[in-house]
């Protein structure tokens, strides 16, 4: 850990502060793992950005944070330098790649010489076709997208701006990744997304008392503690149900899609196996997961899946639950040998595993102790921290 002589501010950069969506901004999660894991280190961490729709309650915020209204292009140009003038970090740290948050550290980095980290936990243009993905409009079109004042190169984080920021990525002094499919297309140092296995601990709640509160004790959990998207595999499990056919058996899902109406179809054709839980407050989210009996992961061979850290998978790992996942990406070497993997895609594995955990579940609640372990170990804040300060001694 550093000493207290060694005390660095650091800014966190981030691209959009807003609460639309229910916490959907840029990096969001992401953002506040780094500055616990950073003032777990002694540092001093701001988190700045823009909000391009409801702003954030900086008061909710434990870190101080600074927002500025964002617009489109080129009003954003006015609330850049408001921004700029803002950030006072010794070091900066940008989230994602883009001209909202690398950007604005870049010119930063051009005013005060200050070291600029990028932190990439997600590949934005996978959203949007990946490498096929071309710009390529007519004159007309091309006029429309930059004169108009809802033009689509109006926006200050489209597509063509995406790719010109990745392009830089080789600007930062240092880059962070949080999945290996990642570190292969930026390079950077793995960094996973550290767990607080102190609040997630399996000690503090009954798994009983949990699926009473949460009226899931006549059931068979297999809990889903994240937002339900199609290359989650959320389906495959789905249809897994249909092929057992056992009444207690009851897939929960914590929250819901903030993006589509992908809940409601999921709903209108697996709705008898469905529960789902409003979205709740971090803290709240132990207590919900000590409810399963299994926790499932099913991630789909797609390049968003294999970008992304499925922060649902620590936490059943450090609440010491079964987890049945899919043998997709990171996922055998984040669970190292202390879950169920079974091909992506596959509901009748899927079935079959299922049925097995629970004709011998005394087995599957020791490999989940043994994920605790392996999560203490290797993916909680202070193995985060350790990372990091490694790091940061790197930039020295």
């Amino acid at each position: 850990m550093e000493t207290q002589s060694n005390r660095l501010k650091i800014s966190l950069l981030v691209s959009d502060l807003s609460q639309a969506g229910a916490g959907r901004w840029g990096g969001a999660v992401r953002t506040f793992l780094l500055a616990q894991a950073l003032t777990q280190l002694g540092h001093e961490v701001e988190i700045l950005g823009f909000s391009f729709g409801e702003p954030p309650d900086p008061s909710k915020s434990k870190y101080p944070m600074v927002c500025v209204p964002g617009v489109n292009y080129p009003g954003f140009f006015r609330s850049a330098q408001t921004l700029l003038k803002a950030i006072q970090g010794d070091i900066l740290y940008a989230l994602r790649p883009k001209p909202t948050s690398f950007g604005l550290a870049l010119l930063k980095k051009l005013q005060r010489r200050c070291p600029v980290i990028l932190d990439i936990d997600d590949w934005e243009l996978s959203w949007h076709g990946g490498d096929q993905w071309r710009y390529r409009p007519g004159l007309k079109q091309f006029g429309r997208d930059i004169l108009k004042p809802e033009g689509a190169l109006r926006m200050p984080d489209h597509p063509l701006y995406l790719k010109w920021m990745e392009n830089q990525v080789s600007l930062a002094d240092a880059v962070t990744v949080h999945t290996r499919f990642l570190q292969e297309r930026f390079g950077g140092v793995y960094v996973p997304n550290g767990k607080d296995t102190t609040l997630f601990n399996p000690q503090n709640y009954n798994p009983e008392v949990s699926r009473e509160r949460y009226g899931l004790s006549d059931y068979r959990v297999l809990m889903f503690p994240g937002a339900p998207r199609p290359y989650k595999g959320i389906e495959d499990v789905l249809l897994a149900l249909d092929r057992l056919n056992q009444p207690d058996l009851r897939v929960v899902i914590i929250g819901g899609s903030p993006y589509d109406d992908y809940d409601r179809r999921l709903q209108e054709r697996w709705g008898r196996w469905i529960i789902q839980i409003p979205k709740l407050p971090y803290e709240k989210m132990p207590e919900v997961v000590s409810a399963a009996h299994v926790v499932v992961v099913p991630q789909r061979n797609t390049p968003a899946a294999l970008a992304q850290f499925p922060l649902k998978l620590t936490d059943a790992m450090a609440m010491g639950k079964p987890v049945l996942a899919s043998n997709v990406g990171d996922l055998p070497e984040i669970l190292g040998g202390t879950g169920y993997l079974v091909d992506p895609e596959s509901p009748d594995r899927i079935a079959a595993q299922i049925n097995a955990i629970f004709n011998d579940l005394d087995l599957a609640n020791e490999k989940g102790r043994e994920s605790r372990e392996r999560c203490i170990a290797n993916y909680s804040i202070e193995a985060m921290s350790k990372i990091l300060a490694n790091l940061l001694d790197g930039l020295g």
